[in-house]
């Protein structure tokens, strides 16, 4: 009744038998007991490393589904939906900001409320060109599980309140910084620097002796600042660049993979 190409190739006659976490959720959340379906994922870019896969895919197949059945939701009713099979149905110690960002796409700010909703808000387009020729990422060689390190965050949120203030102070301060005319470079460079600083000191586990060489290494060739995407512990490094130096930056980081 169902094959789901992935890692894995699952050919099952129960949702329930399906390994597949979020095809398993999607699938029965949505009520498709009774049709028979090929689900077929591929990506270019591993999963477990920082650059919100698992809310894509979950996002990505609710559209699918949906569009199946003949209709088109909007982005807030995908986003919410695959908040809520992540965090309720699956139970992963995920956030909300992932979801989100694969069911808006685009350039972005998103403020979450206590009540559960969110909205987003379309960033101005002045300083995205700058941004984007500014920044370099690159793969470090190892993935990991997002929910432990993610969990050890959650676990720290009463005695974290004061980082996580002022983190939410920094994202405020680039918001304005990347609207406003001019080169935004040197003090988005300075922000992303000090929100690093204090992402490191959330939980255990968010960077490592090999992650920090990697930051090291982007900093003493020209990077002017840097952090681990994600929740932390492997994955993907994103550097901000001044353009003359991306050569060299690249070249000192040889040994790993540079994803334009």
């Amino acid at each position: 009744r169902y094959r789901i190409i992935w890692s894995k190739v699952e050919n099952v006659n129960q949702i329930r038998e399906i390994e597949h976490p979020a095809a398993r959720a999607v699938l029965g959340t949505m009520g498709f007991h009774d049709e028979s379906l090929e689900i077929s994922y591929r990506a270019d870019l591993p999963a477990c490393s920082g650059l919100g896969t698992s809310s894509a895919f979950t996002v990505g197949l609710l559209n699918a589904l949906h569009t199946l059945r003949g209709r088109q939701p909007p982005n807030w009713e995908l986003a919410s939906e695959a908040i809520h099979i992540e965090q309720n149905v699956i139970k992963e110690a995920v956030g909300s900001q992932d979801q989100v960002w694969a069911a808006y796409g685009g350039f972005n700010t998103i403020e979450f409320h206590r009540g559960g909703g969110f909205t987003v808000e379309k960033m101005a387009r002045v300083n995205q060109k700058i941004l984007e020729q500014s920044i370099m990422l690159f793969f470090t060689g190892f993935t990991r599980m997002a929910w432990i390190v993610a969990q050890r965050q959650i676990d720290n949120i009463e005695k974290s309140k004061t980082l996580l203030n002022e983190m939410t102070a920094i994202c405020r301060d680039a918001k304005q910084r990347l609207s406003e005319p001019g080169d935004p470079i040197p003090e988005i460079a300075r922000l992303l620097r000090e929100s690093w600083t204090r992402k490191r000191r959330l939980a255990d586990g968010v960077t490592n002796p090999e992650i920090d060489s990697i930051y090291e290494t982007g900093r003493k060739n020209g990077a002017l600042a840097g952090k681990l995407l994600g929740a932390g512990g492997g994955g993907f490094m994103l550097f901000l660049v001044p353009p003359p130096s991306r050569h060299k930056v690249k070249g000192a980081l040889k040994n790993l993979i540079h994803i334009p």
